[in-house]
């Protein structure tokens, strides 16, 4: 059953290259943002993306039975890219085959639809507005 978790962000939870940072808790407790730093690094060191110059965040989702990185960003104008790694026994895992961003996810994936929007695809690309524009949930 849908019960609403816990959003966090703040306009200045950004990564070392700039990438928004948010977090979701299944239980309520603050996430331990230190716990999925290094696999975000592995996901960014996989993809041929200059994260500095690129509109972007990720999801540090620690849900009711795994915790999840969803990261996300945005190229060729209008189309967002998506890397979901999901914690198991043996380590990090990237498989969109068996692993997907879920509801929860999408509360966040549609507001920073509408920040794109608004900051960069309304005639003036500005990433210094996207980078500091998030959802706060009520």
């Amino acid at each position: 059953m849908f019960k609403p978790r816990r959003i966090e962000t703040s306009s200045d939870w950004l990564d070392s290259d700039g990438i928004k940072l948010y977090t979701i808790s299944a239980t309520g407790k603050a996430v331990v943002k230190s716990d999925y730093l290094s696999q975000l690094q592995v996901v960014k060191s996989q993809k041929r993306v200059d994260w500095k110059c690129v509109p972007s965040f990720v999801i540090f989702h620690e849900g009711s039975n795994a915790k999840y990185l969803v990261l996300a960003w945005w190229e060729n104008e209008n189309e967002m890219f998506v890397s979901v790694s999901v914690r198991e026994q043996s380590g990090w895992l990237v498989d969109s085959g068996k692993y997907s961003f879920c509801l929860w996810d999408l509360e966040i994936l549609w507001a920073e639809k509408n920040i794109y929007i608004a900051t960069m695809y309304s005639g003036k690309a500005d990433l210094d507005t996207y980078r500091h524009q998030r959802l706060y949930p009520a």
